[in-house]
């Protein structure tokens, strides 16, 4: 799986990362995967880094699907980064589906890791690479 998460607890920060090609089975298992890590908390922030995905391999309605899931409080912020314009595109989408699904936590794109960590609060992490 193209996937991997680092849960830093004493940052409350999940780091997600993908590479390749990113299919929806993936994207289901790896939240899957993570939600259900005993070091998960709900409050916690994420920054989700796709620089090095190659394709989002998702469709319209499977990012819908991924954008629907709630599982962060309402205190989370959710930073997804890219550095390609397509990409970006669907992630701003999917931001639109996650706040019309009702989500609680905020959600954001960046094409910048430095700009994510900025609006997460976290730019002593820089220099970490999840």
């Amino acid at each position: 799986m193209p996937c991997r998460y680092i849960i830093d607890k004493e940052k409350h920060l999940v780091i997600s990362s993908a590479w390749g090609r990113l299919t929806f089975p993936e994207a289901n298992a790896h939240e899957d995967q993570l939600v259900s890590d005993p070091d998960f908390d709900p409050s916690f922030d994420q920054l989700i880094d796709l620089t090095d995905l190659a394709v989002f391999g998702l469709s319209v309605g499977e990012a819908k699907t991924i954008a629907g899931r709630n599982f962060f409080s309402a205190r989370s912020r959710r930073a997804l980064v890219t550095s390609n314009p397509s990409i970006f595109g669907m992630l701003r989408l999917m931001e639109a589906y996650h706040s019309i699904a009702g989500a609680r936590e905020q959600v954001r794109s960046f094409y910048t890791r430095a700009s994510a960590l900025q609006w997460l609060r976290h730019e002593d992490d820089l220099t970490r690479r999840g």
